[in-house]
């Protein structure tokens, strides 16, 4: 079981509805880049980019560079969490 101080860095990491959007977006996209997510999402790239940057810090997400690129996967915790928002 996880420290209440824990789960708080997993929920506070989602907390934002671009965040949640985010995630639903990888999971059907699976190594999506930034400008791929800012497309599907019809956002702002700088606006995604900072999003998914909190995303990996809150560890629901796993970023990969590839050349210029940076792509996306959830982790194992970000699957953890889809699952529950689809229950939710």
């Amino acid at each position: 079981m996880k420290t209440p101080k824990q789960l708080e860095r997993y929920f506070k990491g989602a907390a934002n509805h671009w965040r949640i959007a985010i995630l639903l977006t990888v999971e059907r996209n699976e190594g999506i880049s930034v400008e791929g997510l800012a497309d599907e999402l019809g956002a702002d790239f700088k606006n995604i980019s900072q999003h998914t940057r909190r995303l990996v810090q809150a560890g629901l997400l796993n970023k990969r560079y590839q050349g210029r690129q940076v792509t996306h996967t959830l982790s194992p915790y970000g699957e953890s969490f889809f699952k529950f928002m689809t229950i939710f």
